[in-house]
């Protein structure tokens, strides 16, 4: 599989990788979990990214792959306070106790990169916060620290010192992050890890999504609609959404882009996809210009959604 420079960090991540809240939200068996994942390291995907607040993810994927820590680049997220970590959060109390958890939970002494879970600006700038990762990071818990989030406050995170990598939205039906963070990142040599790169899969009707999914992708969903794209536009098939749809952001200014998916079948497709590269200049054109005319007729700003 193709691999981009990670920014400054210097470490090579996949063009693709695996986002593990599903692995929590959907409650996947840890058998079903351990295929995925393995049949990811298998082919290639490098980069695993969950979170602290992805109940039970952290957990399945040390259980699942913690023997083969070698093999990939390691992220997760923190921030919120827990049952099970208590205090208030983004206070550097909850940062440090969390890096502790997840590091048992995910079964490794380091995390390759620990990100901020969506915080405000206002936050980064009292910068108790980052100073608890920065902490870490010189402990050698934690190699880079970073940010997840988008809009003006992602494009702030990537000037800041000591931010080394951003997870932001990217996607045919998230934009704005396109021209708002991007540049800022790319300037600042930040890792990009591009969330939501099938745009929850937009083109399917609401009540196909799983559980917590169709109200995740509903905003998505009336974008879409407004948009009034579809794959035929630009020489594809009524099948290849998601194809189209990945590798529009993969043609992006990003190094990873992070599919969350439990069906192998899926993890086969993204990765045959994703190795036929960016899409087609004209067809990169054409997405931009339907977003660009759908936000203008719908009157109103389409902010990056977290």
């Amino acid at each position: 599989m193709e691999t981009r420079t990670f920014g400054r960090t210097g470490l090579d991540v996949s063009v693709l990788g695996f986002g593990g809240a599903p692995i929590g939200v959907l409650e996947t068996g840890q058998r079903e979990v351990d295929g995925v994942l393995g049949l990811l390291l298998d082919h290639g995907v490098n980069l695993i990214d969950t979170a602290a607040g992805y109940r039970g993810s952290e957990e399945a994927i040390g259980q699942s792959i913690g023997s083969r820590r070698d093999e990939f680049v390691l992220v997760s997220k923190c921030g919120q306070a827990f049952d099970d970590v208590p205090g208030s959060p983004w206070s550097a109390e909850v940062i440090t106790a969390t890096v502790d958890r997840s590091l048992a939970r995910l079964r490794t002494d380091h995390l390759d990169v620990m990100l901020l879970h969506t915080c405000d600006r206002e936050v980064l700038e009292q910068g108790e916060a980052l100073g608890a990762l920065v902490r870490a990071r010189d402990a050698g818990k934690v190699r880079f620290v970073g940010y997840s989030g988008d809009n003006r406050t992602g494009a702030y995170a990537a000037c800041l010192d000591d931010v080394s990598v951003i997870q932001t939205s990217v996607n045919l039906c998230d934009q704005v992050n396109i021209d708002e963070v991007l540049p800022t990142a790319a300037e600042f040599g930040v890792g990009v890890m591009a969330k939501r790169p099938i745009a929850n899969a937009a083109w399917k009707d609401l009540n196909d999504q799983p559980g917590f999914y169709a109200r995740y992708a509903e905003t998505y969903t009336e974008r879409l609609a407004l948009m009034a794209f579809a794959p035929e536009d630009i020489g594809f098939e009524e099948s290849d959404w998601a194809e189209v749809a990945l590798r529009f952001t993969l043609s992006c200014d990003v190094h990873t882009a992070i599919i969350g998916t439990t069906n192998p079948d899926h993890v086969l497709a993204n990765i045959e996809a994703a190795s036929r590269g960016p899409l087609p200049e004209e067809a990169i054109a054409r997405i931009r210009t339907a977003f660009e005319e759908a936000v203008e007729d719908a009157g109103e700003e389409w902010a990056g959604q977290t």
